[in-house]
């Protein structure tokens, strides 16, 4: 790794709050210090306080871009030179390619060909080549190694990376401190999970911040490797089946680097259905008044659907990321959840 590696030596996990710190300085006045909303509506509704963080208000609609950006930034200029590749569903590939453009470096980005039109639109219009790959035939990590190891290009992981990692955890300091300057504590964080780079580094700040915080991992029904593994404390992985509406956040099993610090932090995790994330897209545009792709919306779910009792509770809600086809969109809204 060319960046100066974080502070293993104070810690025993990848990262330490002192890295998520230094990467907040980083993107300071790059990202984008997003919301915690909240409604009336969903306080009555789930008898809690209940505060929501809407990373769809990030650059390139999704929390990704924090990492990619705290990630891109520490490139040598030789590897400036050389350029970057990494592979994603979509939101990842985003931060990357603008991330990447930020620097003038050149970026590859390898995407299921089943990805969302819309991410994929954008990935190329923010000066990436996108490279396609079939994801039930194919694996998208040989691709990106061999793409490195052909052209040099710095691999840039999705989320088990350190860098990553604690550029995600800055989202972490930002809620904890907003919601102080309100007079409260949380006293539980809910936040998607896919590979656990967000969660991970979400709880390596809010843990520091503010210890008596319980903290949860939600994810789609079927593809809740990480709330199992938590309950076996081992990494497991999610056998082939149907995808899952919740594209971002599916990923076949919990980082080497994530899952230690989510098994050490974590309080839980939580899993949610499809309907119910599209419950949560449709009720984020009417209540919320913010566009939540399905992935993005699985942590309000289950607040929603009362996975977790929020009564007499303050309750963090990460809503992270909006990158959904327009099309999807309208068809969640018009019929208030997974349309027919």
């Amino acid at each position: 790794m060319s960046a100066a590696s974080p502070s293993s030596a104070v810690s025993p996990f990848a990262i330490a709050f002192a890295d998520v710190e230094a990467a907040a300085l980083r993107i300071r006045g790059k990202a984008v210090i997003t919301p915690l909303l909240s409604a009336p509506d969903l306080d009555e509704r789930t008898g809690g306080r209940i505060l929501v963080k809407a990373e769809p208000l990030q650059q390139t609609g999704s929390f990704k871009f924090r990492g990619a950006y705290n990630r891109i930034s520490q490139l040598t200029p030789d590897e400036c030179r050389r350029g970057v590749v990494a592979y994603s569903s979509g939101n990842h590939a985003q931060g990357v390619a603008y991330a990447a453009r930020s620097f003038g470096v050149k970026a590859t980005i390898i995407m299921p060909k089943d990805s969302p039109r819309l991410k994929i639109d954008n990935t190329r219009g923010y000066g990436a080549e996108v490279i396609l790959y079939d994801r039930f035939g194919e694996s998208r990590e040989a691709i990106g190694q061999r793409i490195s190891d052909e052209t040099g290009a710095v691999l840039v992981p999705p989320y088990d990376d350190p860098h990553i990692m604690a550029g995600q955890g800055t989202i972490g300091i930002e809620m904890v401190r907003q919601a102080a300057d309100l007079g409260l504590t949380f006293d539980s964080v809910l936040c998607c999970c896919g590979g656990g780079g967000l969660m991970s580094g979400l709880a390596t700040a809010v843990s520091f911040l503010s210890p008596s915080t319980a903290l949860y991992a939600v994810e789609p029904e079927n593809y809740d490797d990480t709330k199992r593994s938590l309950e076996s404390g081992e990494r497991l992985s999610n056998a082939p089946q149907p995808m899952s509406i919740c594209d971002a956040i599916v990923t076949p099993t919990p980082g080497k680097l994530t899952f230690p610090i989510n098994m050490a932090k974590l309080a839980g995790g939580l899993a949610v259905s499809d309907q119910e994330a599209a419950e949560a897209v449709a009720y984020a545009a009417r209540v919320l008044k913010i566009t939540v792709e399905p992935g993005g919306a699985v942590a309000l779910a289950a607040v929603l659907s009362g996975k977790l009792d929020c009564k007499d509770r303050i309750i963090g809600v990460v809503c992270s990321g909006g990158n959904i086809d327009p099309a999807f969109h309208a068809a969640i809204l018009a019929a208030d959840g997974l349309p027919a």
